[in-house]
């Protein structure tokens, strides 16, 4: 049949890359490790885009924006709650194990779709314990890479998880409407399976055995597990403490612009799924050109500091625009300017890594997951309540065009303000843009997030009873000249 015929060569494929990625692979950790479990991670989750829609309809048919609001701000709390603790345990027990376990539970929920709407969303929300794949890989890539390839580094791993998202929307949008939704379902399982296996089989632990050796057994206090300790601990410092503020100031709106944006395509815009797919993929494309050749030049060009106020700018101007615009033609433009404010995250994260030590890494980098873990479940909450506040819901959708049946108001009568969620998002990003300008341009004291005097003392006698020289073996640099 039809459906056999597209997936037996797709799974095939997928085998054949994990085994020849085995049949390859050395035991050096390489940023390429990394692209492939992001990618396969957000391909699987992009197939169930449309699918996705019309589930949370059928199984919220009232407060549909609202409902979404509420299972994605679980899911976000929750990460919020264990990223600190994840990102801890990696430093001592390496990113491997921990790597696998976020991606199992990450793509958990997706078969639970057909068998069962209300698990799927149960299990959305309750995967948020686990669901902090970026976190981990973050540390993974701050393992391997050279300070001055960090940068770089970080904007390939942006740039693929958008790279996931260019095709396969528009995949499972076509294998939806010809073949059902169970199809789209299966496919989605079967690459999350092949993701998981690939960090089984395939994957090499990144960080140094040295490091590992000289941390193992070392005990986890509540302290390095408290979320909100990350939170009073980023006043210390008032670099660290800017970032932060800078953080949750401009991922707040992200967050929940993510959360509702596509159903908001659909509802108000009236985009047909076959246009949401489209309008994904120029975003994901044009990102890609962001996280990589653009923003390899600003850190070149303008700095660190500089290539995040130049982001902030671009999802001021986003927003603004999401929030005014009530034709498609608005939509698409401002979504040209939503990919070049993709730069942002990676520039933080560079940012961030250039102020923690090396085998601080995992902490630091959950410390900045946990800020974002509390907007992932802030934000999709806050922007389900503003559209429930003014009375923006779907109403019954033609399952072909996607478009409204029926709709409560005339074309004439179209808001001032279509979409009031997005404007707030701007003003939250003007105050982390003006935040960000007093971040200082160089800040040369590390950040011990999670180390106390006692441990970093042993470490140091160790060290210096057994010193063991760094060499060319102990990282992968992403290239040798940064350029792209």
């Amino acid at each position: 049949s039809p459906p056999l015929r597209f997936i037996v060569p797709s799974c095939k494929l997928l085998v054949h890359i994990v085994c020849f990625s085995s049949s390859h692979t050395t035991n050096r950790a390489k940023v390429s490790h990394a692209v492939v479990v992001i990618f396969l991670e957000f391909f699987a989750w992009g197939l169930l885009t449309t699918p996705m829609l019309t589930v949370l309809h059928e199984t919220f048919p009232q407060h549909t924006f609202l409902m979404n609001g509420l299972i994605q701000g679980v899911k976000g709390l929750l990460s919020f709650l264990s990223a600190p603790l994840i990102g801890a345990l990696s430093d001592v027990w390496g990113r491997k194990s921990f790597l696998l376990v976020t991606v199992f539970f990450t793509c958990a929920p997706i078969p639970l779709m057909r068998i069962s709407p209300w698990w799927y969303f149960a299990m959305i929300s309750v995967s948020g314990v686990f669901a902090v794949t970026f976190s981990v890989i973050f540390a993974y890539v701050a393992d391997i890479t050279e300070e001055h390839e960090r940068s770089t580094a970080y904007g390939l791993v942006s740039a693929t998880f958008a790279a996931s998202l260019v095709t396969s929307p528009a995949i499972g949008a076509y294998l939806s409407a010809n073949y059902g939704d169970s199809l789209v379902v299966l496919v989605a399982t079967i690459i999350a399976v092949v993701d998981i296996a690939f960090v089984l089989l395939v994957v090499p632990e990144s960080l140094p055995d040295k490091m590992r050796l000289t941390s193992w057994g070392s005990p986890i206090s509540w302290e390095q597990a408290d979320p909100f300790a990350s939170l009073r601990r980023v006043g210390k410092d008032p670099t660290v403490l800017l970032i932060c503020v800078t953080v949750f100031l401009s991922y707040l709106p992200e967050a929940g612009q993510y959360s509702s944006f596509f159903l908001y395509l659909r509802q108000v815009i009236e985009f047909s799924p076959a246009a949401i797919a489209a309008f994904i993929a120029m975003v994901g494309i044009l990102s890609i050109i962001a996280q990589t050749l653009l923003l390899t030049y600003f850190m070149r060009t303008i700095g660190n500091k500089n290539t995040v106020l130049l982001g902030l700018g671009f999802q001021l101007f986003q927003l603004a625009w999401y929030g005014f615009g009530s034709e498609p033609w608005m939509m698409w433009a401002a979504g040209t300017v939503a990919a070049m404010s993709s730069i942002t995250f990676p520039a933080v994260s560079a940012l961030v890594s250039r102020i923690a030590a090396s085998d601080q890494q995992g902490c630091v980098q959950g410390m900045i997951t946990g800020i974002r873990g509390l907007c992932n479940g802030l934000g999709p909450a806050l922007y389900g309540f503003i559209f429930f506040l003014f009375n923006v819901e779907l109403n019954e959708l033609d399952p072909m065009t996607g478009r409204n049946k029926s709709t409560s108001q005339e074309p004439s009568e179209k808001p001032t303000i279509p979409g009031p969620p997005f404007l707030f998002g701007a003003c939250l990003v003007l105050l982390a843009f003006l935040v960000a300008m007093f971040i200082p341009d160089h800040h040369s004291m590390a950040v011990k997030t999670y180390t106390d005097t006692r441990k970093i003392s042993t470490s140091n006698n160790l060290q210096s009873l057994n010193p063991l020289p760094a060499s060319e073996e102990d990282i992968e640099p992403l290239l040798q000249d940064s350029s792209m």
